[in-house]
């Protein structure tokens, strides 16, 4: 007779679980605000939005997200306490670009097998790049898939909402000729175009350990840095007297060009100038590893601008001093026109709108300093 079969015989340890939860708690518990109510493990959690009457007209806004193939490095370093940064900054972020304010977050971990000092290790970092955040990790999901995922291998996404005031919602509406483009430094790659990267680096034949003197560190240790979390920098920036932030702009996948294009009118033209910035050596490894076109990594990669602030130019250099004191790098990366005024540059890419927006246009030129 065949042994019986149990939930753990087909590969999935609840006990795992719950241990993974209990040594999460400490992190998640840094991660909150004062509208959370109840405490971790319930079937849902819950924010006391009370405190939306007294706006005039609430707006919710809400993202989803992942961070693709980035895992993949986490899980061969085995190092795992920073991919939650990049899950945080690829949700958030993508919130504050209308101007709301996120508020709360929820997690989704899959994984072949439950590692509960993993699990924590990755909720940890999550936990710690929502408390960076100002937003409240009120719950997530660890779910064990045997057969489906192999026991070292996990997926991350996550969740979040925010809110704004409609009549303080940025966005293409508010975009006028004469705009500037402040470009946000990025912290590195951060977490888009790691399917490229990746197959660079393996088509290469370089290891994860290997030292890239031209990087100051190991190709891992670069390959995973953490993914920059503007929110509260941002959110900063649009509350300053004095500011009038037009629209935001995250770079994330399809590259500068493309993003910009998004918050752009339709109507309206901008040219980003490269000679404004020289990108980090992380980019110009991967080029020129894998003699990579331009026009693919530009395409594919920040090239070292993370965010973009459009906003009247006489506003520039004290929007920039408000990002320096914060610790982020900015700069004038160009200007926004209108398209009928426009000069195209021969030879050069114009990326009309882009994911379905009809959006502005948009032309990269120039080149980056040595």
């Amino acid at each position: 007779m065949s042994e019986p079969i149990t939930y753990a015989s087909a590969g999935v340890d609840v006990e795992a679980g719950d241990r993974a939860v209990e040594l999460m708690k400490a992190s998640v518990r840094r991660a909150t605000r004062p509208e959370v109510l109840g405490d971790l493990g319930g079937f849902a959690g819950l924010f006391d939005a009370s405190a939306l009457r007294a706006m005039s007209r609430p707006v919710l806004a809400t993202s989803t997200d992942g961070v693709g193939t980035k895992v993949a490095i986490a899980q061969a370093l085995d190092k795992h306490d920073t991919i939650g940064y990049d899950l945080v900054g690829m949700v958030v972020d993508d919130i504050v670009v209308c101007g709301a304010e996120p508020l709360f977050m929820t997690d989704y971990i899959a994984t072949g097998k439950v590692v509960p000092d993993r699990v924590a290790s990755i909720v940890s970092g999550i936990a710690a790049a929502c408390a960076q955040a100002g937003v409240a990790l009120v719950g997530g999901e660890t779910a064990e898939h045997p057969g489906l995922l192999a026991a070292d291998e996990y997926d991350v996404a996550g969740a979040a909402t925010g809110v704004v005031e409609y009549d303080e919602l940025l966005g293409p509406g508010r975009v006028a000729s004469g705009d500037v483009v402040l470009a946000l430094a990025s912290s590195g790659l951060h977490s888009n175009g790691y399917s490229l990267v990746r197959k660079v680096v393996r088509d290469a034949g370089w290891a994860l350990d290997r030292h890239v003197e031209d990087l100051g560190c190991t190709l891992g240790e670069e390959l995973l840095r953490p993914t920059q979390v503007y929110a509260a920098d941002l959110l900063e920036l649009v509350r300053t007297d004095g500011l009038d932030v037009h629209a935001l702009s995250h770079v994330t996948g399809g590259g500068l060009a493309a993003n910009l294009a998004r918050v752009l009118p339709s109507g309206m033209f901008a040219h980003l100038d490269r000679s404004t910035w020289t990108p980090p050596a992380v980019f110009s490894t991967i080029g020129d590893l894998g003699q990579v076109p331009r026009v693919d990594l530009e395409r594919t990669l920040n090239m070292g601008v993370g965010f973009l602030a459009i906003l009247p130019r006489d506003q520039a250099d004290a929007a920039a001093g408000v990002l320096e004191r914060r610790g982020i790098r900015a700069w004038v990366a160009g200007e926004v026109v209108v398209a009928a005024q426009a000069t195209v540059e021969e030879g050069a890419e114009v990326v009309h709108g882009a994911k379905g927006v009809e959006g502005g246009s948009v032309q990269v030129v120039g080149e980056h300093p040595a």
